[in-house]
């Protein structure tokens, strides 16, 4: 599964999470995700959930890194990496 496939498909992930009414075309993937959405630890959280069912796998929580968290590019990089591994 390419980077840009799962970057859309976390984008996607992101727009419902948030549900302000910003769709999943509109975010980049270079925006941070907590200065520029205002992603919240309780949506933080429900985002991560949200990750696990739409990829199917389990994020390695003691793994993840805030800057992990910094952009949809370095999140998508993240899961790949672990779908690279699940799969």
């Amino acid at each position: 599964m390419s980077t840009t496939v799962i970057e859309d498909r976390v984008k996607v992930v992101l727009a419902k999470v948030l549900d302000n009414g910003t769709t999943a075309d509109e975010i980049g993937s270079e925006a941070d995700l907590v200065e520029q959405y205002g992603l919240d630890s309780l949506q933080t959280i429900t985002f991560l959930l949200a990750i696990e069912d739409e990829f199917d796998l389990e994020l390695d929580y003691p793994q993840l890194q805030l800057d992990d968290l910094r952009s949809v590019r370095q999140f998508s990089t993240f899961v790949a990496r672990l779908a690279g591994q699940a799969g």
